[in-house]
């Protein structure tokens, strides 16, 4: 998690900063919808890497919005869920889909 030192002053900034990457609002879609496993979320974001997703999520981890679970089984099983923290995002991911959702919906009305 960032230092009160590391945060920026303004709180736009603040959450841009935390989630602002198109792969973390992804991320962040698929599991509003609940745990997945790594492989779940491979599949259902379509284009990241499995690097960039262990990144963005070792990232979301580090700052307290996704957990990770390890079950000591073999093959390893690993799953993510939102943190409370994470869960308090949903709002402005419903209102990122709902504004989306709009602006397709005119953008297709005005070019018929």
């Amino acid at each position: 998690m960032l230092t009160k030192e590391e945060l920026p002053f303004c709180p736009v900034a603040t959450t841009v900063d935390l989630i602002g990457n198109k792969w973390k609002l992804l991320i962040l879609r698929e599991l509003l919808t609940g745990t997945k496993r790594f492989n779940q979320i491979h599949q259902a974001v379509e284009g990241i890497s499995q690097k960039v997703l262990t990144q963005n999520l070792r990232k979301m981890e580090e700052d307290g919005i996704v957990t990770r679970k390890i079950y000591p089984v073999v093959p390893p099983k690993v799953e993510y869920s939102l943190t409370e923290l994470g869960d308090s995002l949903r709002p402005i991911i419903d209102s990122m889909s709902k504004w989306g959702t709009d602006y397709i919906k005119n953008n297709l009305l005005t070019q018929n």
